[in-house]
């Protein structure tokens, strides 16, 4: 069964930096995007950036010129970079394998004071 290990949350101030890392286990061949979402107290879940295999990005408005994500097919992982935080990043973050796996993480904080 494929699993996803999310790393690299924490806390920092306003206008600092976190780069998020997710591994996937087991053989993927067939996904149509890796990539984060991410979801604060009180509110929906909501897409943050995706990846196809041939690396199409997608990002949410709110992050654009901000985070930066890539992806390594032969290492089945994907990361996020995030800088320029603001207190309202602050969220936990998942990591999602989709169609046709549709699996997550577990998710990973991340907490940004000002």
């Amino acid at each position: 069964q494929v699993q996803l290990v999310e790393s690299g949350g924490g806390l920092v101030q306003a206008g600092g930096s976190l780069r998020l890392s997710c591994s996937a286990s087991g053989s993927i061949f067939s996904d149509n995007y890796m990539g984060w979402h991410r979801q604060a107290p009180g509110k929906q879940r909501e897409l943050v950036a995706i990846i196809s295999r041939g690396g199409i990005i997608t990002y949410a408005d709110s992050v654009k010129g901000r985070f930066t994500i890539s992806r390594d097919n032969a290492k089945n992982t994907v990361n996020l970079q995030m800088n320029s935080l603001k207190p309202e990043d602050t969220a936990l973050y998942y990591c999602n394998l989709g169609p046709p796996y549709n699996i997550w993480g577990q998710g990973t904080q991340v907490s940004v004071s000002s």
